[in-house]
C-alpha cells in the first residue's frame, strides 16, 4: 500500500519507519527543510511514562489562579479574541475533576509504557543513538503538600504496574548527587525508575536516515495547502509542488493538523500550548544532573543530554505565535541555577521555543477517521517524545488491517463524538 504521512516530527517519522518495516511504500511530507525541526527539535528530552499525566487536574484550577501572582509563573495565558482557545479552554476544565483525572491518566499511562518498550525494541533492533540514558525521572517537591499529594498519581501507578520510589532528601540526594549543594531547596521526591531520556531531534533524525534506508521517500520543503475528498475517501492533498495521491494518508503535523482537517468535516479538539526550553553547556559534570529532574513547583524539567543540560517547560496560551519571551526564559534559568548552580554555563545558553499539540484530556487521538483511509497521529501535548515509539507501532498496525497491540479505547477521536 502506498501511504503518504504529513508531517516530518518524531510521530510521523516513527509512523513511517513501523510502516515501511510492514512493507509498505511510504513518502513523508514536510515544509521543512528536514526532519524534527518544529516542535521535535527542543523539547526537555523526557521519555517519561511513569509522568504521563493529563495537565487537566482537580487541583489545576487553583493552582492557575496561585500561579498567576508567582513571579516564576508556569503557565501565561495572553487572553485572545480566539473561539478555538477559549472552547479548548472550557474543555479541559470539564476534565478537572478526580474521576476524569483517572479515566484520562489510565489511557495515557496505556500508550506510554507500550511506547517505552517499542523504543527499546527499536533501539535493539537498529543500534540508533541519541544521547540516550536509562537513569529514570526524580520528581522534586519543594512542598510537602505537594509531595503528599502524589499519593493520587502513585495509587494510579500501583494499578498499572508502574515502579515507582518516594525519596527523602537523601534518597533525592543518592539519585542526583549534585543536589546536595541545595539539599534545603526541596523536601523529597517520587523517582520513577523506568524512565529515559534522549535528544528527539537527533534520534529522528536518524531514523528518518534508516527509514530511508527502507524506501521511505521524504519531500521537504513542500508546503500542504489541503486535503481533497471524492465521495466518503479522502482522494489526494495539495501541495506547493503539486497533487499527491496515495492509497492512505496520515495526518501527523502536531497543532497544525486541526487547521487541515476542519475544511473537510473533522472537527480536531487540537490547540497549541506554547513551550521553551534553554540549552546549556555543561561546566562541571558532577554538577549537573544525571538523568531528568522535574521541578514539580515550576513544572521545569532539567535533564542531562551528554555535555548539555536541557530545560524545558512552562505553558503558555498564546495561539500559533513562536515569539521567544523573555519572562519564559526567565523562568528556565532559575530552576536550572537553583538546583544546579555550578552545573552549567547559562550564559552561553540557547533558547527555543515549540507548540506543543495538546487535547482537552491530555490524550492523544490516534488512529481512524470518518474516511476510511485518512488516519491521525497527534495531541500528544507534551508527551509526543515518549509516545512517539508505541504510536508509530499502532498506526503502521491498524493501516495492515492488524489488532494493535494495546487497547485503542478511549485513544481514538471517537471519544469526542
Amino acid at each position: 500500500m502506498n501511504v503518504t504521512i504529513l508531517g516530518s516530527g518524531v510521530i510521523g517519522v516513527s509512523t513511517a519507519y513501523h510502516l515501511a518495516r510492514a512493507g509498505h511504500q511510504v513518502l513523508v511530507v514536510d515544509r521543512q527543510p528536514g526532519a524534527a525541526l518544529e516542535t521535535s527539535f527542543g523539547n526537555a528530552g523526557e521519555i517519561s511514562p511513569g509522568y504521563a499525566a493529563p495537565w487537566a487536574g482537580p487541583r489545576v484550577p487553583l493552582k492557575a489562579l496561585r500561579w498567576a501572582f508567582m513571579r516564576y509563573r508556569p503557565l501565561v495565558i495572553w487572553p485572545l479574541p480566539d473561539p478555538a482557545m477559549w472552547r479548548w479552554v472550557l474543555q479541559m476544565l470539564r476534565n478537572c475533576t478526580s474521576a476524569r483525572y483517572d479515566v484520562n491518566k489510565t489511557r495515557m499511562l496505556r500508550l506510554a509504557e507500550y511506547s517505552r518498550d517499542c523504543l527499546r525494541e527499536l533501539r535493539a533492533e537498529t543500534g540508533i543513538r541519541y544521547s540516550e540514558r536509562s537513569l529514570g525521572t526524580l520528581q522534586l517537591f519543594r512542598t510537602q503538600r505537594d509531595l503528599d499529594a502524589s499519593h493520587h498519581d502513585t495509587t494510579i501507578l500501583d494499578r498499572h504496574g508502574v515502579r515507582w520510589e518516594r525519596l527523602d532528601r537523601d534518597g533525592c540526594v543518592g539519585a542526583e548527587p549534585a543536589l546536595a549543594r541545595v539539599r534545603g531547596k526541596f523536601v523529597g521526591g517520587l523517582r520513577l525508575p523506568g524512565d529515559e531520556t534522549g535528544d528527539c531531534h537527533q534520534f529522528t533524525t536518524a531514523l528518518a536516515k534508516i527509514a530511508q534506508a527502507l524506501g521511505v521517500r521524504f519531500s521537504f520543503d513542500t508546503a500542504i495547502s489541503r486535503i481533497e475528498t471524492a465521495g466518503d475517501r479522502v482522494s489526494g492533498v495539495v501541495t506547493g509542488s503539486g497533487a499527491l495521491t496515495s492509497d492512505a494518508y496520515v495526518v501527523a503535523l502536531g497543532s497544525y493538523s486541526p487547521l487541515l482537517v476542519k475544511p473537510i468535516g473533522i472537527d480536531l479538539p487540537v490547540y497549541p500550548v506554547k513551550g521553551y526550553s534553554i540549552t546549556v553547556p555543561i561546566t562541571d559534570p558532577a554538577a549537573a544532573p544525571q538523568s531528568t529532574v522535574m521541578d514539580e513547583t515550576f513544572k521545569v524539567a532539567v535533564t542531562r543530554l551528554d555535555d548539555r543540560i536541557r530545560v524545558g517547560g512552562t505553558a503558555e496560551l498564546a495561539g500559533y505565535s513562536r515569539r521567544l519571551r523573555d519572562g519564559r526564559r526567565a523562568t528556565l534559568e532559575h530552576v536550572v541555577r537553583d538546583l544546579f548552580p555550578d552545573g552549567g554555563d547559562v550564559s552561553r545558553a540557547t533558547f527555543w521555543t515549540g507548540l506543543r499539540p495538546m487535547t482537552p484530556d491530555g490524550t492523544p487521538i490516534l488512529g481512524p477517521t470518518r474516511y476510511p483511509n485518512l488516519f491521525l497521529a497527534t495531541g500528544h501535548g507534551t508527551l509526543g517524545w515518549t509516545m512517539s515509539a508505541g504510536t508509530g507501532r499502532v498506526l503502521a498496525d491498524i493501516i495492515s488491517s492488524k489488532k494493535p497491540a494495546i487497547d485503542m479505547t478511549g485513544l481514538t477521536i471517537e471519544r469526542y463524538r
